[in-house]
């Protein structure tokens, strides 16, 4: 009989503790759940898809990858290390022009002397959007 009690015990126990309301549930699934930020749509956004076209026509993905490192930096890592400031749109537009070395590595950065200034600009939009 004591086999019975205790077995219908830990039953009951058991039972209460999986068990409870849907209004806790909520109640905590709202509490454990971190608050997510929209992500914008960019593809809207005319730099974004200017500077999307201008990537996709160039040789910027040999050595690019938006997240991963490849030869030369991800355009995130790009992103989040420059503030997308007329200065720095300006600076990072003449590496995609003159090249440049040693910010990233000891990799150098090919020139694109073909590459005009306005189109350079619009380029490193692009890339300073992908945060």
């Amino acid at each position: 009989m004591k086999k019975y009690l205790v077995l219908f015990a830990i039953t009951g126990l058991v039972a209460a503790a999986c068990g409870g309301s849907e209004e806790k549930k909520e109640e905590k699934a709202a509490e454990t759940t971190p608050a997510v930020a929209p992500v914008a749509d960019l593809s809207s956004n005319p730099d974004y898809t200017k500077g999307l076209e201008l990537v996709g026509k160039s040789d910027c993905l040999t050595c690019h990858k938006i997240n991963d490192k490849l030869i030369g930096p991800s355009y995130k890592d790009v992103a989040n290390k420059y503030e997308a400031t007329e200065e720095n749109i300006s600076m990072l537009a003449g590496k995609i022009i003159k090249g440049g070395k040693g910010v990233w590595g000891e990799v150098p950065m090919t020139p694109h002397p073909q590459v005009s200034e306005e189109d350079a600009k619009a380029m490193v939009k692009y890339v300073l959007l992908l945060k």
